[in-house]
């Protein structure tokens, strides 16, 4: 009894977090806007000025919209990779879904050349990339059950999904080296990931996939519990094995997959919050971890987001290398505390 309330303090305290968090990325910025009018522009007060409504209700509030959903999506794709696993190191890009999304992001931006030009006009879109994105990612997940029905161990999967990677980042490689500085420009900002190109319509489309991938995890947290002690154990349970491996590798692909399409790779997120959500509540219930790493991988993203802003600058940092710096000294400092090394 006393754990489960201490659990619900926990949600509640990362719930006004969260709060703030989203408050913060939507004031900060190069312009900085009080909180009196955001309020005003949410409920479509009048006497807002016209510059700081257009610039909340179409740039602030769907980048914010987007870090929440890009923030719990990879969270909880990489916890369902590491219970999965039972490995500390998977993240959701470990099957080679953000390889595979590269890779045809790549073949657009860095051979575009060899297109007819109605096609390569189309593919260098924004709608052309996002489906070359799309379609990498939906050939590498393709791929990955192709192996599943012939590989029984689940480590092997796991390998084969590294050779994956290993594989589509050689042949970026190649594509890159034949590359005009141009084009190599353009996909390196790729790469480093942005949260703040999508209009309305692709923050709808991105929120439905992501929450349906929310919703296909959350039928796997008792097959999950069960994972934990090994498959031999699930089995015992009487759970399909390979049924509930085909649908936890279909919730990472779509959960990863959509978002890697829509905003690029986004590093550390995934690996790193479950390890934080499993710190600070100290539990191994699915459940609880569920809610609280989608919570703390939504607010981390807005601080991360929030930060990539420079405040009072005119200038945007790229959210990769914020993610990175700002999470792994935590992580490491989390890891070393639990240990209790000084």
């Amino acid at each position: 009894m006393k754990k489960s309330t201490s659990h619900v303090k926990k949600i509640i305290i990362l719930g006004l977090l969260f709060g703030v968090a989203f408050l913060l990325n939507i004031a900060l910025g190069q312009v900085a806007i009080p909180l009196k009018e955001i309020i005003k522009a949410f409920f479509g007060a009048p006497n807002v000025r016209d510059t700081w409504e257009y610039i909340i209700l179409n740039f602030r509030l769907p980048k914010a919209i987007t870090a929440i959903f890009v923030g719990a999506g990879l969270s909880i794709s990489g916890l369902l990779m590491q219970t999965l696993f039972r490995n500390p190191l998977a993240g959701p890009y470990v099957l080679g879904l953000s390889s595979g999304s590269s890779l045809g992001v790549a073949f657009i931006f860095l051979g575009a050349h060899f297109l007819p030009l109605g096609l390569a006009s189309f593919f260098t879109s924004n709608t052309g990339i996002l489906l070359a994105s799309c379609l990498g990612s939906l050939a590498v997940l393709i791929l990955v059950f192709l192996v599943s029905k012939k590989v029984k161990d689940t480590m092997s999967i796991l390998i084969i999904g590294l050779m994956f990677s290993s594989f589509s980042g050689a042949i970026v490689s190649v594509l890159t080296y034949f590359s005009s500085a141009e084009q190599l420009q353009r996909f390196t900002f790729w790469s480093m990931g942005n949260l703040g190109n999508l209009d309305w319509s692709q923050v709808v489309i991105l929120s439905i996939s992501v929450s349906f991938g929310l919703f296909l995890s959350l039928l796997t947290l008792k097959t999950l519990d069960a994972f934990l002690l090994g498959e031999n154990y699930a089995k015992s349970l009487g759970i399909a094995i390979k049924q509930k491996r085909n649908h936890i590798f279909l919730t990472t692909g779509i959960l990863a997959g959509s978002i890697t399409a829509f905003v690029g790779p986004i590093a550390f997120i995934g690996l790193a919050i479950p390890h934080i959500s499993k710190l600070y509540f100290q539990t191994s219930n699915h459940r609880i971890l569920f809610i609280g790493t989608s919570l703390i991988g939504g607010i981390m993203m807005l601080l991360c987001d929030t930060i990539s802003q420079m405040p009072g600058q005119n200038f945007t940092l790229p959210i990769n290398a914020i993610t990175s710096i700002l999470g792994a000294p935590v992580v490491i400092w989390l890891l070393v505390r639990k240990k209790g090394i000084r």
